[in-house]
């Protein structure tokens, strides 16, 4: 007769057991081995292992506390995960193309990414942006910029996401995306979608000639969220962005703990500023990075749910389960991306957009075999749409919810993860909380250590990348790829501006611009000013000089170490 697996008889003859193979079958042949976060990885798991594991308070049920194993109750089997590639190359007109190609193609949501001006807040014609315009994304200087681009694309029926990185460049982009939708009649109430805004990509992790002080970034971060949970329903404030942290250096529990105490600290401030936490919980997302490490990638989706239950839950005392969901966006890694034998480029990105889809995203883009050069052509960017509709259709991995569960390895690594992240967010927490720790320098000593060793690991061959230091081949030297040409854009967009400039009211602009700068002064929310702004035909330029002049500049405290 057969033992309950868990008892204390069971668990005996388990340890026994392992004891005894450990002696006589394995023979002491146990090389130790650490997963990419570093936790010691054992040669083999049993129910021992997850014996403490309370099933009803650290896994439940999907849909349920502590949504470890998802949060929907039917996950995939009621809604697919949203195919989110991005887009962004070129003049608005040029990338409306591709926007409805991979519309066309079976794409199920927008995203798109900017040009590194635009990013940074200058408009095209500023000496800074030369030679950047429409290179690696979207080149977007006005109202009538983000109209183009959105042309004849249903944004009041399809989400969109704007990867728009700095919180300043956020409230600028938003307000006009909010005028564009207001000039066809949309709205506020229709538009479903996300933005980035995430003020560590500006102190950070992102690198520019001018950067805003820690303080007033985060504040405009907290402006947008307020703003949204009062006008715009359907749409995601902030995507708490651990992607771009992990891409410039650090471990999965770094990425996610920091990620998770910005959001802590952003709704810490919003309750301070009067809204309680189920106004605009239930529209907080987040954007994790899915790299090689496959079964860590998966606890660490699944422990970022437990671990945000936690904060929610019990630290900011929310009522609504919408306001306990975790929910994210997955890209695949960039930095896992080789230009030798790039086509290896399409293994890599297909094993970690399963982890993704195994872990339980809610929407997903895997990276083209070709981004390592520059943007995707187009025959690239749809064998990626291609792969995400095979892992949807093909491979039956969404016809159970949460698959893995019940692995003792899963289990334990999931339950690892979760310890590791919460001790990573006390560290931020000793040391005064996320915006502290960003103006004294830690986080930044934090991603160049990591850096300096990973890239160190594979000079020295520790860590293995297949083509590049692990079987590399004369041919690789060679790809065999056509790579994206870029379409003149700077050119194009400077004439644009021109044009606005001579056409708009320059009256009306210069007092909607003295407004936003008295909201700066006085802390009232900036969105309806800039808003305002963005109805009078500002460029994204001349608001983020605005916040340039009145702010300040703060320089990066790395050098100090």
């Amino acid at each position: 007769m057969s033992s309950d697996l868990f008892s204390g008889k069971a668990l005996r003859e388990i340890r026994q057991g392992v004891r005894r193979w450990q002696q006589q079958t394995l023979k002491g042949r146990l090389s130790p081995e650490h997963s990419e976060s570093g936790i010691p990885i054992e040669l083999v798991y049993t129910p021992e292992d997850v014996a403490d594991i309370n099933y009803v308070a650290d896994l439940g049920l999907p849909g349920e506390a502590p949504f470890v194993r998802g949060i929907y109750p039917d996950m995939y089997r009621g809604r697919l995960f949203t195919v989110r590639q991005i887009a962004g190359f070129g003049t608005p007109e040029d990338c409306n193309k591709r926007i409805k190609f991979l519309l066309d193609h079976g794409a199920t949501g927008v995203n798109i990414v900017f040009d590194l001006p635009t990013v940074r807040g200058y408009d095209s014609d500023d000496p800074r942006a030369e030679g950047n315009c429409g290179q690696c994304g979207v080149s977007i200087d006005s109202v009538r910029d983000l109209e183009a681009l959105f042309d004849e694309i249903p944004i009041d029926k399809i989400s969109v996401s704007l990867v728009t990185h700095l919180p300043s460049v956020t409230v600028a982009l938003l307000a006009m995306y909010t005028v564009m939708a207001e000039r066809r009649g949309i709205s506020l109430a229709d538009l479903a979608g996300t933005t980035q805004n995430d003020f560590l990509m500006e102190t950070t992790i992102g690198s520019a000639p001018e950067i805003l002080p820690p303080q007033h970034s985060f504040r405009l971060q907290c402006d947008v969220v307020e703003f949204c949970s009062r006008n715009l329903p359907r749409w995601n404030s902030i995507s708490f962005n651990g992607y771009n942290l992990r891409e410039a250096g650090s471990d999965a529990v770094t990425e996610v703990g920091v990620a998770i105490a910005n959001a802590r600290a952003t709704a810490t401030e919003l309750n301070r500023r009067g809204l309680p936490i189920d106004s605009f919980a239930p529209r907080l997302s987040f954007f994790w990075d899915l790299c090689d490490d496959f079964f860590e990638e998966i606890a660490k989706c699944r422990a970022s749910r437990f671990v945000w239950y936690k904060v929610v839950n019990e630290e900011l005392g929310a009522q609504e389960l919408r306001s306990m969901w975790m929910r994210f966006h997955v890209q695949t890694s960039g930095i896992s991306l080789t230009m030798v034998e790039p086509f290896n480029n399409i293994a890599r990105s297909a094993f970690q957009g399963l982890a993704a889809v195994l872990g339980g995203a809610q929407s997903v883009h895997i990276d083209s075999y070709d981004e390592a050069y520059s943007a995707p052509t187009e025959e690239a960017a749809l064998l990626s749409v291609r792969t995400q509709q095979i892992i949807q259709t093909e491979t039956g991995v969404v016809n159970t919810v949460d698959p893995l569960a019940g692995s003792y390895f899963v289990e334990y690594l999931t339950r690892e993860m979760a310890t590791r992240i919460m001790e990573c967010m006390h560290n931020i927490d000793t040391r005064g909380g996320i915006v502290a720790a960003v103006t004294s320098g830690w986080l930044h000593r934090e991603i160049s250590d990591y850096a300096y060793r990973q890239q160190k690991a594979l000079r020295n061959c520790q860590r293995k990348k297949v083509g590049l230091n692990y079987c590399p081949s004369d041919e690789s030297k060679k790809p065999q790829i056509t790579v994206f040409t870029y379409p003149e854009t700077e050119r194009k967009q400077k004439e644009k501006l021109v044009r606005l400039r001579q056409e708009r009211d320059e009256k009306r602009l210069r007092a909607a611009l003295k407004r936003l700068r008295k909201a700066c002064d006085s802390g009232e929310n900036v969105m309806p000013c800039a808003i305002e702004a963005a109805r009078a035909e500002a460029t994204l330029g001349e608001i983020e000089q605005v916040f340039r002049e009145h702010f300040g500049l703060w320089q990066s405290p790395l050098t100090a170490f």
